[in-house]
């Protein structure tokens, strides 16, 4: 347990820390790359150029000097960051190799107000961090390593088929390489894929939702063709192998048998399957409203299967929006004031591009639908909504 004199130093630094904003981040991450290399082969260089990375680094750390006397307040954020860290296979000495940057970061851009006792203060500030995400996290790998197909750290995957479901989109059917059963999931999470894409230096790490049923050996995953990971993922052919971490995320279909509300856009259809796949195969009494926007109908992935569960499950509907062009569907962007949804007993779960998911969050709040009610999941650094 941390005293009152440390919460209150750390406290302190609020201010200090509103005020450097995400310079402290990127001088961390600067700073950290330097020294230990080795760690590009865990980050996603790619949310490193485009600062989402630090952006979320930073609200994190202000998240935890703000709630540090309320820890529990921020048991939600610790789950998902442990989900993502088992995904990258966090171990005990990265959080040895973070705090040391982490202090010296604030040492170094701070000299004259991050004062001994201070810097004290936030070593055990952040030595109770680092032990609980140590703990949580070798939990999560003790368990998912004891389950029945389970394993820890990477694990050998063959391409057993690549099935091209709209222009960009390409589904990835995995198959252990032992063919030896592989541990399940709940609909929604994700697996991380593990690669080293042509001219790069560095292996890249790279969460991809799971987008079909549970399979005895093996997994599906559905690639959008854009960025550094997934445009090598689309080179890739049937037989090709590839490293993936077993399944994570906190991102779940909750197992109830209240209605469930699907809403999507773009490739963010893909854990909306996973879900849709579930409950037409374990519980098609649940009603279920599917709700995917995409820019046309060459984007719009799934759509015969969507149809196909669609007619063979009389509880689960469908509505499609197409931004442009003609179509047997809605035009525009999804307004769901004229729909008729279950807006006090009703789960929502959205996926998408954020300011999308913003919106939909925006409009069910606007229709009375309590905000505990909605789940979201963000590809790439957390945001809130």
């Amino acid at each position: 347990m941390l005293s009152n004199n440390t919460i209150a130093l750390v406290k302190s630094t609020i201010p200090l820390l509103s005020q450097a904003g995400t310079a402290v981040t990127a001088h961390f991450y600067d700073r950290m790359f330097t020294h230990n290399p080795e760690l590009n082969d865990i980050f996603n260089m790619s949310n490193q150029q485009s600062k989402k990375q630090q952006f979320a680094l930073f609200n994190a750390l202000a998240a935890y000097a703000t709630h540090i006397d309320n820890l529990p307040v921020l048991a939600a954020a610790v789950e998902r960051i442990n989900h993502k860290h088992a995904s990258l296979n966090i171990q005990p000495h990265h959080y040895d190799i973070v705090g040391t940057h982490l202090i010296e970061t604030l040492k170094e851009l701070a000299p004259n107000e991050f004062t001994p006792d201070i810097e004290q203060a936030w070593r055990e500030a952040y030595a109770l961090l680092a032990d609980v995400f140590i703990t949580q996290e070798e939990g999560i790998y003790k368990t998912t390593e004891s389950k029945q197909g389970g394993w820890r750290n990477t694990r050998d995957f063959v391409i057993d088929e690549i099935v091209q479901e709209s222009a960009k989109v390409k589904s990835f059917y995995l198959r252990s390489a032992d063919n030896k059963p592989v541990v399940g999931f709940q609909a929604g999470q994700y697996i991380s894929v593990h690669v080293k894409p042509k001219g790069c230096n560095n292996i890249q790490i790279r969460q991809y939702s799971l987008s079909g049923v549970q399979q005895s050996n093996g997994y599906r995953i559905s690639v959008k063709q854009q960025g550094l990971v997934s445009g090598h993922m689309h080179s890739l052919n049937v037989g090709d192998i590839v490293k993936l971490s077993p399944p994570a995320g906190d991102f779940m279909l909750q197992q109830t048998d209240s209605p469930k509300v699907l809403i999507s856009a773009g490739v963010g259809i893909t854990p909306m399957m996973a879900m849709l796949e579930s409950i037409a195969a374990s519980k098609p009494g649940v009603k279920t409203q599917f709700l995917h926007a995409c820019i046309d109908s060459t984007e719009h992935s799934f759509a015969n299967r969507v149809n196909t569960l669609t007619n063979s499950t009389p509880n689960i509907e469908a509505d499609i929006w197409y931004e442009q062009g003609p179509s047997q569907y809605h035009q525009g962007r999804i307004d769901l004031t004229p729909l008729t949804l279950p807006l006090t007993n009703g789960e929502f779960y959205l996926c998408g591009p954020t300011p999308f998911m913003a919106a939909m969050k925006a409009q069910l709040l606007s229709l009375g639908v309590a905000q505990a009610r909605i789940l979201y999941e963000v590809f790439g650094p957390h945001e809130s909504l």
